[in-house]
């Protein structure tokens, strides 16, 4: 996914590949925000109690970490690009942008990771997704994130590592705190687990040294402001970059990426399993010359050639002649589509499938402050002393 850096001052939410608000697909945002946000007031009064406890269990643990500092397991630096909520916010595409920008300054970064949503014998997402983002990358799927750091210095030689979703996992110390706020929905409907999304109360931001809201031209600059307001009243010293996610190409199966324009030529079914589908919709409909209903599924779903019979079946009763998806659903879309596994099409079909092809984006970051750019530079210019320091306590 290319990036491109904005002049300083420059308003990431009013480029001209911004989505105009009257074409937003509005209809999937305010179904996804009814799911996810507003909990029905009896199962809340239920589980109020246990978001207490949580809050209080993730107080007392945080308190133990402010009090006892960790030892450094690595002698390299360590960004960690993490957030305060569970489920999508648009951290992968940060993260992988910040690993080329760092390979750019002449750094030998690894990424480590835990390897969320995989099940026996199977890869995570995100793993699938770095992998072909950035095939020269080592990525170390490890629960245990000092053991990860460990192994990648050892085994790769690595000078630098890049932690995804690190922000609660305080055991591995870091150089430098990234924060991704999720413009959509910030603050996870404003409950601790599992009322809401939030992973920590917000005093946890004060731990960030910065900040990146995400996909700010999906929403309206007001709502950019308040979020704004929020991090500086936690956090007034951590800088604030914007990140935007554009649409860049169409990529089809047997050749390059084409102009996103494209589109316009297709009647296009949306199919997708992410923390928030409206995020890809958004992009999609100011493109596409129709838009059929889309077909989700959950985050981290595993594909299964059932699963492709049911697309290929949908896209054929609603008229489509596209089946547009994300980069993250493509890589398990793929091998199922017409093959292998798949027992994907009817053997009674009365026609092909559908054409399969994903959807490039292309990143834009507004960082008005150079506290980005800055602390990038400063952790790629610290030259790493040695290798494995003595295990920790």
């Amino acid at each position: 996914m290319p990036v491109r850096w904005l002049p300083r001052g420059r308003d990431a939410r009013t480029t001209q590949s911004a989505a105009p608000p009257d074409r937003v697909a509005v209809e999937p945002a305010i179904a996804y925000t009814l799911k996810s946000v507003a909990v029905n007031l009896a199962v809340r009064t239920l589980l109020s109690p246990l978001a207490l406890l949580y809050g209080a269990a993730v107080r007392v643990r945080n308190a133990h970490y402010d009090r006892l500092p960790q030892p450094a397991p690595v002698d390299v630096p360590v960004i960690s690009v993490g957030n305060l909520t569970v489920g999508g916010s648009g951290k992968t595409p940060i993260v992988i942008e910040i690993v080329r920008w760092l390979h750019e300054l002449g750094r030998r970064p690894a990424i480590l990771t835990r390897g969320y949503g995989a099940t026996r014998g199977q890869t995570a997402d995100e793993v699938l997704e770095f992998a072909e983002a950035l095939p020269e990358v080592p990525v170390v799927v490890d629960p245990d994130r000092v053991a990860g750091a460990r192994r990648a210095v050892r085994e790769h030689g690595v000078d630098c590592l890049v932690l995804d979703d690190g922000f609660q996992h305080r055991r591995l110390p870091r150089t430098l705190d990234i924060v991704v706020i999720d413009a959509l929905e910030p603050w996870g409907g404003g409950w601790l687990l599992p009322v809401g999304r939030l992973r920590e109360p917000l005093s946890g931001l004060a731990r960030a040294d910065l900040f990146i809201i995400a996909r700010c031209n999906q929403v309206a600059q007001d709502a950019v402001l308040r979020i704004e307001e929020t991090l500086t009243r936690h956090n007034p010293d951590a800088p604030i970059a914007f990140a935007s996610v554009v649409a860049d190409g169409v990529r089809f199966a047997d050749c390059e990426s084409r102009p996103p324009e494209e589109l316009g030529y297709w009647c296009v079914l949306p199919v997708c399993g992410l923390g928030n589908p409206a995020t890809f919709l958004q992009l999609i409909e100011p493109l596409a010359g129709r838009v059929c209903a889309p077909l989700t599924f959950g985050d981290h779903h595993r594909y299964r050639a059932g699963d492709v019979r049911r697309i290929q079946a949908a896209a054929r009763a609603r008229g489509a002649d596209l089946v547009l998806t994300t980069r993250k659903d493509w890589v398990k879309l793929t091998p199922l589509w017409c093959g292998g596994e798949s027992t994907a099409v009817d053997a009674d079909r009365e026609s092909k499938p559908p054409t399969l092809a994903r959807l490039d984006v292309r990143l834009e970051i507004d960082d008005p402050e150079g506290g980005l750019e800055a602390a990038l530079v400063e952790c790629a210019a610290s030259a790493p002393r040695s290798g494995i320091n003595a295990p920790l306590a």
